[in-house]
């Protein structure tokens, strides 16, 4: 694995360089010269007005499908342990919420495989697509910037981009010359709810007038975190009550803290590009490592034991990173991403024995070729392969040991007619899963291959000045995963006994989006309305067996439909005494079910939320509320979800003037303490959200 990787690198290190040294751009390529300007300072990311995922650097009103980026102040403010907890509040996006240490997010409804978690480019080569309580290997803490990107430029990263994807983008590999001896950025916080500590920091030196060196760390630890009420839901309290069991009955009286969700991470990476005005080639090692704990799930059976199980995940990780500027015929750049970690946890039981234990290891690769622009057409095309090997050892072994190879080639094509604009996007994917024979789980040797062919259509027109209509139009198709092929075993992260179907097809899917986005001088909008038909729609479904004192689940294939909207808008009020005065307002739906069968289950019910803000060069101060809707729309294994509303508040001060980047930042979030849980989460009947959360945290850059 290692050896291919080091000979993509080293030939890549063979590509000329020259020595005249400027910025260059992020993994969108160069920005087009009617994008809007990014930031000049060093070490600066475009503003939030801009999406660098993809070909180039483009405006977000540009990008056909709905879109979210999470940067700067932004990004500070809605900082949390988790990437699902960070995204948690953008538009069409909500998150898993397996306590607070373990929460990917949920994008239109689709989590896992249909909703991708990328680090520059490259997947986070983890296992927390497996399980909810599976921790995705991705720290917030090193994000310059977080995308979710939808529509055709989706496909460039997988074939299942109904949900869309979520590319984190850091610098540890440099991308531009520092323009002092040492750049600094720090960041400390504190958060209340849990006594949180955090602290991280990274420099990047330049050495030799084109060499970059890159450090960083991080380190956060958490108490058990603190509610705004009971543990239990009021069903489950009433039950406790009604216990003859005196312990079970002192369960109802449960409230306050979560048990057993304390939390200790630290996360260090270093490395080193070669820069100059052709390009840039570089490297970076990280070593993670994780010991959290999972909220327990209290059984109201008094022959059941509950546990309190901790996680302990670590990850090594090196990256390679890689783009030239080419003088070929028809080629303006070639971009190369490559990505290789040695992945595994221990599920440590109460009495800390180790019960069972994953281990993955993978490598991950992407080559991009960006074509010169002919007049109003403009593209990229490209071929990307991953290998992944997974073990699991223990008691609560559900899946044999797995190979999956897979390799992609795609384009991106893009036409540009002033007023109209077109876009265009193909996938073609092949997948090989091998499942070793395992006597323990009674599998035989299994060897699965899928063909999948993805493609999207859309096009925008603008209606009027910086305001534009578009429609796009998307086939998909997805292969099964591992888990939906192979399972066969008790999980306990999801309490149940699943089985797979090693006779599965592919899933395919039809969408369509229609989107409407536009800025102009103190006011912006961005709304978009989806419907995705599905046909052997991979979803499980419980039998009414019990297998080891589990619900046995079973994998099904049927068809399913999808609907919803997401629509987001600010608009400057007033300018008082230097401050703008802003409000902004946000609201999402999604609607999903299984033809003749139900709603699909954890579904994020409707949410609106408003916001008004004080914004000055040094000063901000922001008040916002956000409203869950109640959830009734459930399956026959899960419960409702009660509504919930949340206020939140927050002053960002920049003591040295608005040239700087150091900032000090206070919010105080769920400020009337209620009692909130996410439907999405498989864990919400037993772990409510935060409480109060008074948070400080201070930014400095230098």
């Amino acid at each position: 694995m290692l050896r291919t990787l080091l000979l993509a690198t080293a030939a890549l290190l063979a590509l000329p360089a020259h020595a005249e040294e400027k910025p260059i751009a992020g993994p969108g390529g160069d920005a087009p010269a009617d994008a809007p300007a990014a930031d000049t300072q060093d070490h600066d990311q475009p503003t939030q007005e801009v999406v660098i995922t993809g070909t180039r650097a483009r405006a977000t009103a540009d990008v056909l499908g709905g879109t979210a980026v999470l940067a700067a102040e932004e990004l500070t403010r809605e900082m949390r342990p988790t990437i699902g907890e960070t995204l948690a509040s953008q538009p069409g996006v909500s998150a898993t919420s397996f306590g607070p240490n373990a929460s990917r997010p949920v994008l239109r409804g689709f989590t896992g495989d249909r909703a991708r978690l990328l680090i520059d480019g490259i997947g986070s080569i983890d296992v927390s697509n497996t399980s909810a309580d599976h921790a995705a290997i991705i720290n917030p803490l090193t994000a310059d910037r977080i995308e979710v990107l939808r529509g055709p430029s989706a496909l460039l990263f997988g074939p299942s981009s109904i949900g869309g994807v979520v590319n984190v983008i850091d610098s540890r590999i440099p991308r531009r010359m520092a323009e002092s001896p040492l750049h600094f950025d720090g960041m400390a916080t504190y958060g209340s709810a849990s006594d949180e500590r955090s602290v991280s920091g990274a420099a990047d030196v330049p050495v030799a007038g084109k060499i970059v060196v890159h450090a960083d760390g991080s380190y956060s630890k958490t108490g058990d975190l603190r509610s705004g009420g009971y543990v239990l839901t009021p069903e489950l309290r009433a039950q406790a009550a009604a216990s003859a069991d005196p312990e079970i009955q002192e369960l109802a009286d449960l409230k306050g803290k979560v048990p057993n969700t304390a939390a200790r991470t630290w996360d260090v990476a270093g490395g080193a590009a070669i820069v100059d005005d052709r390009g840039s080639l570089g490297f970076s090692v990280s070593r993670y490592d994780s010991l959290y704990g999972v909220p327990i799930r209290y059984s109201l059976d008094p022959s059941v034991e509950a546990e309190a199980v901790r996680l302990h995940a670590k990850q090594t990780r090196f990256d390679v990173r890689g783009d030239i500027l080419t003088e070929a015929a028809g080629i303006h750049q070639i971009r190369m991403r490559l990505a290789a970690a040695d992945y595994q946890h221990s599920e440590i039981e109460d009495t800390g024995a180790v019960g069972t234990t994953f281990y993955s290891q993978g490598l991950e690769g992407r080559l991009e070729l960006v074509q010169e622009t002919h007049g109003k057409w403009e593209g990229v095309t490209g071929g990307q392969f991953s290998t992944r090997n997974t073990r699991i050892v223990g008691e609560e072994k559900f899946l044999p040991r797995t190979e999956s190879n897979q390799y992609g080639l795609f384009t991106l094509q893009s036409l540009d007619f002033g007023k109209l604009k077109a876009e265009a996007a193909l996938r073609y994917e092949r997948n090989d899963l091998v499942a070793q024979a395992d006597e323990d789980i009674g599998n035989p040797r299994t060897d699965r291959s899928f063909d999948s062919l993805s493609a999207s259509l859309g096009a925008s027109y603008a209606l009027a000045d910086h305001l534009r209509f578009g429609v796009n139009v998307s086939r998909s198709e997805r292969a099964p995963t591992q888990e939906e092929l192979f399972a066969n075993g008790p999980h306990a992260g999801t309490q149940a006994f699943e089985i797979g179907n090693p006779d599965f097809t592919t899933e395919k899917a039809w969408g369509v989006e229609g989107t409407l986005k536009g800025t102009g001088d103190g006011w912006s909008l961005s709304a978009a309305a989806y419907y995705n038909w599905f046909s052997d729609y991979i979803y499980d479904a419980p039998t009414g067996a019990i297998e080891d004192d589990l619900p046995v689940f079973q994998y099904n294939q049927a068809d399913a439909r999808y609907y919803g909207f997401e629509v987001e808008g600010s608009a400057k009020l007033a300018q008082l005494v230097g401050f703008a005065i802003n409000a902004d307002a946000l609201a999402d739906y999604v609607h999903a079910e299984i033809v003749d069968q139900g709603p699909v289950p954890r579904i994020p019910p409707l949410r609106v939320m408003g916001g008004l803000e004080a914004q000055s060069d040094a000063l901000t101060g922001r008040v916002e509320v956000e409203h869950s809707f109640a959830q009734d729309r459930v399956t026959d294994f899960e419960t409702t979800t009660s509504g919930f509303t949340l206020v939140n508040a927050s002053v960002s001060w920049k003591p040295f003037g608005a040239g700087s980047n150091t900032s000090l930042m206070l919010s105080a979030n769920n400020i009337f303490d209620v009692e909130a849980r996410r439907h999405t989460s498989v864990l919400k009947d037993y772990a409510p959200l935060a409480g109060r959360d008074l948070r400080a945290t201070l930014r400095v850059q230098l």
